[in-house]
């Protein structure tokens, strides 16, 4: 069984193990907790392609002792040319190819920003020394994971059609196999080129005209305009009170509310013991109050129809709360959204924390790198519409709708704890198990994080939207489940990439740190 680590010094989890001993390493160089991110942000990007990029967006929460927390929102917006009529005769955005490849990448310019917040804190490390570790890998190779081997194989038919991807992300033509080594050695250098010229350089410099001439050759609606006009943005975080903690997340384009919401009900309804039919009916229904408001609030920021932290007022949560039967089960269906995405944590030997997601959307985003870069680029995009009056309508500089959402909580006994997962339409249900099975119901970290967890709707591009659960579950609550409405399948794996690949950090007011990964990785809690 795994144990939760503990440590004094800083801690750096990840669901890759390489990234977490990036973080590590650069905690044990004096770096701070943003640092250690960025290094970790940068390797993972790196070992674990299939679910994040440099060419993806990313989100940070980053909290100082006695400060209020810091949210940074590096989403890319539509490009200035991506409308309807840069789709003639779609009725919907290709999924996959260059015309998927429409929003800018954000992720760079959010490790600049929180670069920037950390600036305040003391001498900073150079960038040379945060990228090292993910250099290195790109230039000597990595093992290939079981995930990306698995991912690629299944979605092969439709990425080798995209630009690059066979030539940057296949073994002398074949699905890498798991434990097969594979270079980016066009990746190392654009890493390189970072590292020596800065991190603006993605935007404004020879690696922004070479991205964009790259895009506009291949078919995307991507301009170097786009990048200019790009900055990761401060933005103010969506919080809701506990009894006993504050939590906080990301505004839209996030679905950061719903995850809020989550909590809020079900804090109300409370079950007496974690892990019985009270706590996962409580929460899968919870769920889905929270789910139906989020699609009908949630998109661009300039366009939500009402403020969100209104949503989150003790009188909408109760509301939604007493909409709950305790017994029944609301009917479902919903559209769900998939995405894949990796969640990080950090925190320093001053008690500085960071909650951050970086993602591509789809498994391997709109399987397109880019010829110089070897820049693998997102496919968040086509969650628009092509209508442009619908609420996620696509339209020149709009920003489309983010299953990305990374959490922190601060207790009022002076614990702060940063938690998150990757796994699209699971990530606020995910959380929601972590955190309750911890923070309410009294259960050791790692114990909460490892327990067997539930999924209602899909990701992973599973088209069924019933309620999933790992086969870890006892018969009996899967039948009161399944008895009380719960259209319920139980999946034939004890752990499960379907159920996304969580984590948390913990630290006390004395200084302890406790750290948990996910046995459903690659991962690791790398503490000093």
């Amino acid at each position: 069984m795994l144990h939760t680590q503990r440590s004094y010094g800083g801690s750096c989890v990840a669901p890759h193990h390489l990234a977490a001993s990036a973080g590590r390493d650069v905690l044990k160089q004096g770096g701070n907790a943003v640092e250690a991110m960025v290094a970790a942000a940068a390797a993972i990007a790196v070992v674990y392609p299939h679910m994040n990029a440099l060419g993806g967006d990313g989100f940070w929460l980053i909290h100082e002792p006695g400060k209020a927390p810091i949210a940074i929102d590096a989403s890319g917006p539509a490009a200035g040319l991506a409308n309807s009529d840069f789709y003639p005769g779609e009725t919907s955005i290709p999924e996959r190819g260059p015309k998927a490849a429409l929003t800018m990448a954000g992720t760079i310019s959010g490790w600049q920003e929180a670069l920037k917040v950390a600036a305040n804190w003391g001498d900073s490390l150079p960038l040379s020394t945060l990228l090292s570790d993910a250099i290195r890998h790109a230039d000597e190779g990595v093992a290939v994971t079981q995930s990306q081997e698995t991912l690629t194989a299944k979605h092969l038919a439709r990425l080798s059609e995209s630009p690059g991807f066979n030539d940057a992300l296949l073994i002398d033509g074949q699905v890498p196999r798991e434990g097969q080594r594979l270079r980016q050695p066009r990746l190392a250098t654009t890493l390189k080129r970072l590292a020596s010229a800065g991190l603006d350089d993605f935007y404004r410099g020879e690696l922004a005209a070479s991205m964009a001439r790259d895009l506009e050759a291949l078919g995307s609606p991507l301009r170097l305009d786009d990048f200019h006009a790009y900055q990761a943005q401060q933005v103010t975080p969506l919080n809701v009170r506990l009894q006993d903690a504050t939590l906080y997340n990301l505004p839209a384009p996030t679905q950061g509310m719903a995850s809020l919401m989550i909590l809020g009900i079900y804090e109300r309804i409370k079950a007496a013991e974690p892990n019985g039919f009270d706590h996962l009916h409580g929460l899968i229904e919870a769920t889905k109050r929270a789910f139906l408001l989020r699609d009908r609030y949630v998109t661009d920021p300039r366009r939500v129809p009402v403020p969100l932290q209104q949503l989150l007022s003790e009188e909408r949560i109760s509301e939604e709360a007493a909409e709950i039967n305790a017994t029944q089960a609301l009917p479902w269906p919903h559209e769900p959204a998939p995405g894949d995405t990796i969640w990080m944590g950090t925190v320093d030997s001053e008690g500085r924390s960071v909650s951050f997601i970086q993602s591509i959307y789809w498994e391997f985003g709109s399987g397109v790198v880019l010829p110089e870069s070897g820049v693998l680029w997102q496919n968040r995009g086509i969650s628009f519409s092509l209508n442009k009056d619908d609420l996620r309508g696509l339209a020149p500089g709009r920003k489309p709708f983010h299953t990305l959402n990374p959490a922190l909580a601060t207790f009022n006994d002076g614990r702060t704890m940063v938690y998150g997962t990757m796994g699209g339409e699971g990530q606020p249900q995910t959380q929601a198990a972590v955190f309750s099975r911890y923070a309410l119901h009294g259960m050791p970290l790692q114990q909460a994080v490892t327990a067997p967890r539930w999924l209602l709707g899909r990701t992973w591009g599973e088209s069924s939207t019933n309620l999933k659960l790992e086969d870890r579950f006892d018969d009996h609550l899967v039948a009161a489940l399944a008895t009380a409405g719960h259209d319920v399948e139980v999946i034939t794996e004890a752990f499960s990439d379907t159920m996304g690949h969580a984590g948390g950090i913990v630290r006390h007011p004395d200084g302890l740190i406790e750290s948990a990964h996910d046995p459903r990785s690659n991962g690791g809690a790398a503490s000093v």
